[in-house]
């Protein structure tokens, strides 16, 4: 599809523009300069065209700050990519020396430049729009993101400047949702900049540079993914400003919209708590998992400190020993290419689905040799039947004569033995228990 730009210097509104034209908040918005870091991607439909809105990092110039410097080089990627760009000054402050700046640049890289004068909240403000023409752009609109206003007109000329190139059709459409979620500075966008062969997302020693979380659409064997690398996932007590909090926030709703997530660790600190918790609540909200082990290529080289690392991963995950484990190095790329082959083989089972005929004959093939749990008087209980009520996640309900006599080891038994006759790895199971005379339920 069309990529549109919204570029301009620090703290002009383009999170909030871009809030506004893709109508969720997705962008941060904060009065900080400089808190949209990374590009972010959003789908557009508008009239009978679809494209993508990318808000990018605001353009200091002049600033030699590390951060500021990768910044801009997203910037200059971003309008390398587009098929218009929206730059966008601060209509009550008039024009500064920094929007000349970056208006040296647009004119440089691009003629699809629509300059966007934000802060035109009502008609009193209309005469700020006339200084921006000085800039030199013969496209220039007088919007407010705050107020909605203008943003409509702003969007007609988006659709006018594309011509033919918007594609209406459902983008979204058989893409293998995938979130690449850990800690801060565990390689995750590395391993997204790896494999779509481009620095979508900022890389840097500095923990915590990916704020936001960033999308990329690339496809593989036949197959698409949409991949989304989410600000590093901290403690909630490490969580200390609105602007980490919000970046969590939104790490686990690409979670919650993920299809798959890959669980990134650093090979030479692996799991923590606060890790294993994020992969509990992964496989809580139904999430297939893979677990990435980053970074390999920084431990010695040695047939002992695979078996060190894999025995010490496998204690730390026990609870999702049935997932899918790459070791890899996304800076040299060792191993990196199996990724989206697991992530497929994992989204696949996720939804698979028993007949009744077959999952009952499972389930009496895998009890035909084991106890089955009693209560204090003896009485056994008695597993009538199942069916397989829902896929995505596999949820399984079993009919039987009394729920409280169900115990969590017989239950993580029967989830194993469903596991393994269903090659359900990196697959969350559901199992629910009904007593055959529906007056309880147990889950």
């Amino acid at each position: 599809m069309a990529i549109v730009s919204i570029v301009g210097r620090p703290n002009v509104g383009k999170s909030s523009l871009f809030n506004r034209i893709i109508g969720e908040r997705r962008a941060i918005v904060d009065d900080m300069p400089g808190v949209t870091r990374d590009r972010l991607y959003g789908c557009v439909q508008w009239q009978d065209k679809s494209f993508y809105v990318v808000d990018t990092g605001g353009l200091l110039l002049k600033d030699k700050d590390p951060i500021m410097e990768s910044m801009k080089d997203q910037i200059f990627q971003a309008i390398e990519e587009s098929d218009v760009v929206i730059f966008m000054i601060d209509g009550s402050q008039g024009v500064t020396w920094m929007d000349k700046d970056v208006a040296q640049v647009l004119r440089s890289h691009s003629s699809m430049v629509i300059l966007a004068v934000n802060k035109i909240d009502d008609f009193s403000h209309e005469d700020d729009v006339v200084e921006a023409y000085s800039l030199g752009f013969e496209k220039v609109v007088g919007v407010s993101a705050l107020h909605d206003r203008g943003v409509d007109e702003l969007l007609d000329q988006i659709v006018q400047m594309l011509g033919d190139k918007g594609d209406a059709q459902g983008a979204e459409e058989g893409v293998i949702n995938v979130a690449l979620v850990g800690r801060p500075n565990v390689g995750k966008s590395s391993i997204l900049n790896a494999l779509t062969g481009s620095r979508r997302s900022l890389v840097s020693d500095i923990p915590g540079t990916t704020r936001d979380s960033i999308d990329a659409v690339l496809e593989y064997k036949g197959e698409r993914f949409r991949i989304v690398d989410t600000a590093g996932l901290r403690r909630k007590s490490r969580v200390k400003d609105d602007i980490e909090f919000y970046s969590t926030v939104r790490a686990m709703d690409a979670v919650d919209q993920c299809d798959v997530a890959v669980f990134v660790m650093d090979a030479r600190e692996l799991a923590t708590e606060q890790d294993q918790r994020l992969v509990g609540e992964i496989l809580a909200r139904g999430k297939g998992v893979v677990l990435v082990v980053n970074k390999w290529d920084l431990l010695p080289n040695t047939p002992e400190t695979g078996d060190e690392v894999n025995g010490k991963l496998r204690e730390e995950f026990r609870f999702v020993s049935h997932a899918p484990v790459l070791f890899t190095s996304a800076v040299s790329g060792r191993r990196l290419h199996r990724l989206l082959d697991l992530v497929s083989r994992v989204h696949k089972r996720r939804q698979s689905r028993f007949s009744t005929t077959v999952l009952n004959r499972i389930i009496r093939d895998m009890l035909a040799f084991d106890r089955l749990p009693t209560d204090g008087t003896g009485r056994r209980l008695r597993i009538y039947y199942c069916t397989q009520s829902a896929a995505v996640p596999p949820t399984f309900i079993f009919f039987v004569n009394d729920t409280s006599i169900v115990t969590k080891s017989f239950e993580n038994h029967l989830s194993r033995k469903i596991r393994e006759a269903g090659d359900f790895a990196g697959v969350p199971l559901r199992l629910f228990w009904r007593s055959s005379h529906g007056s309880n339920e147990k889950a």
